[in-house]
């Protein structure tokens, strides 16, 4: 299948070409780093007209009742399915990902449109017993408002609909600041949401706004306080700069940050299926997923084997051109993402790691790129630089011989996003889910490619934050307790008496 032209992408969306041939923000492709188009950043004057378009928008769009505002996320749904293969295509080439995952990413993108479709119809509060005769307590819920979203290149428009998908059929308008990594994906996926409007018949205009730029146009939507929540994805330096921002001015922060996910292989493992949950997890989109499997805690009478299996495996594990078939890791992001991962390996090199990859790749052919072979570092200890996250395709292999040992290696480090257990032992699995201090513990499959039918999140230097199914929906509204007197007297809580006597 030949890739499809820039071009032919941009039609396919109804883009014309011509907005991207000025401005100072640079589209360009990791694959070969070739120049994609030229885009006007925005402003604060600009993200401010942008933020009360959406605050008259969403002023209209509360009012339309929640199942109807789920049919609009459901003919949004219907326009992803309709050019699934053109805007992976686009991830593809603004991010790097290979065919399959750009393509997944989009119909993550589906099953989310169908998952809020019918969580328009369940949006449900709580009836409360009262204390008080004749009187009825109730929960109810209501929408938030507009709801700033920061998405990160390595998953330039899934993230983005697990917000938005939910906020709309809460309710709330939404201004997205994409990655200014990858700004085209988002004004692609802005013109199918356009297009379900058209058919909607009367979406209020500026439901969603895009704001383009770098780091002060979040921290600029951060401070706005006509945006109650902003949910942002990225790194822990990013959130740990972001939330005092939001918090200052009593807003809240949905965040979801980095991830150093670890996965412990324990005798009794199977481990052919270990073997190939590994190599997904561990160099799938070039290792800058933030589920990334970055630490493998592998008992020490199987780490030999199994450190031998894993060098032969990326060996062979084709790092090439993402468009092409067979391609198995594609680019890193840019040079300075290969310069940190350089920097990571020469520091484990420094304290008696033993490395296995790492080189770059086809600088000839793409000299303008970062290609490189993913490693596998044994390490003595889990040092400072294995707890810190290095957003690359990096493994570190760390032995144990006690479980105890390996739970307690798993958990020091600050991040607390994905974990995952290799083993046939059922008393070595519960003691890890109920050790396990991520959002995420998983049993005999791998940290990464989580399903939208399950909360996404992780604890510590992670966030917090929750996004995509369960009860993520109620981080978009507001909730009200509600007590109606339905009777001719007037009873206090709490047994109290108040008012004159006698």
């Amino acid at each position: 299948m030949t890739a499809p032209s820039l071009a032919s992408l941009f039609e396919s969306f109804g883009l014309d070409p011509a907005r991207f041939a000025a401005g100072d923000l640079l589209a360009r492709s990791p694959i070969d780093g070739a120049v994609l188009g030229r885009l006007p950043a925005d402003t604060p004057a600009t993200l401010s007209a942008k933020i009360a378009r959406a605050e008259a928008a969403q002023r209209r769009w509360r009012a339309i009742p929640a199942p109807r505002r789920g049919e609009l996320v459901r003919l949004w749904g219907e326009e992803l399915r309709a050019h699934k293969q053109a805007l992976g295509a686009l991830v593809t080439l603004e991010a790097g990902k290979i065919r399959a995952e750009g393509e997944g990413e989009v119909q993550e993108m589906i099953d989310m449109a169908e998952f809020a479709t019918g969580q328009s119809r369940q949006l449900y509060g709580l009836t409360i017993a009262s204390e008080r005769p004749g009187h009825r307590m109730m929960e109810t819920w209501h929408p938030l408002g507009v709801v700033g979203v920061i998405t990160a290149f390595n998953f330039p428009v899934a993230v983005f609909a697990w917000n938005a998908m939910l906020a709309l059929v809460c309710g709330d308008a939404l201004v997205w600041k994409p990655s200014e990594k990858t700004p085209l994906t988002a004004l692609a996926v802005l013109a199918l949401f356009a297009r379900a409007c058209r058919r909607f018949g009367d979406a209020p205009e500026g439901l969603i706004e895009v704001a383009q730029g770098d780091a002060s146009i979040g921290q600029a939507l951060a401070d706005d306080p006509r945006v109650p929540l902003v949910s942002a994805t990225g790194s822990t330096r990013m959130g740990a700069t972001l939330a005092p921002r939001v918090a200052q001015r009593f807003g809240r922060a949905l965040l979801e940050l980095g991830g150093n996910n670890g996965m412990i292989v324990t005798p009794s493992a199977e481990l052919d299926l270990a073997l190939r949950t590994i190599l997904f997890s561990a160099i799938g989109t070039a290792g800058q997923r933030c589920t990334t499997l970055r630490r493998l805690i592998v008992h020490a009478n199987s780490a030999d084997a199994l450190v031998a299996r894993l060098k032969t495996a990326y060996a062979t594990a084709t790092v090439g051109d993402p468009r092409e078939p067979g391609t198995l890791v594609g680019p890193l992001i840019d040079r300075n993402a290969f310069d940190a991962m350089q920097a990571a390996l020469a520091e484990a090199r420094a304290e008696g790691g033993v490395i296995h990859g790492g080189e770059r790749l086809l600088a000839e052919r793409f000299p303008a790129a970062a290609y490189v072979r993913p490693a596998i570092v044994e390490l003595p200890q889990q040092s400072a630089l294995v707890r810190r996250e290095t957003f690359a395709p990096i493994l570190y292999v760390l032995r144990y011989s006690e479980f105890d040992e390996a739970l307690a290696l798993h958990n020091d480090v600050p991040q607390g996003l994905a974990s995952a257990i290799f083993t046939n032992d059922l008393r070595e699995a519960e003691r890890f889910i109920a050790a396990s201090d991520c959002g995420i513990a998983n049993v005999n499959i791998g940290p990464s490619g989580a399903e939208i039918g399950g909360a996404f999140g992780g604890e510590k230097a992670t966030g917090g934050g929750r996004e995509a199914g369960s009860e993520a929906w109620k981080a978009y509204m507001r909730r009200a307790t509600n007590t109606i007197n339905y009777s001719l007297a007037l009873p206090l809580a709490q047994g109290i008496s108040f008012g004159p006597t006698g």
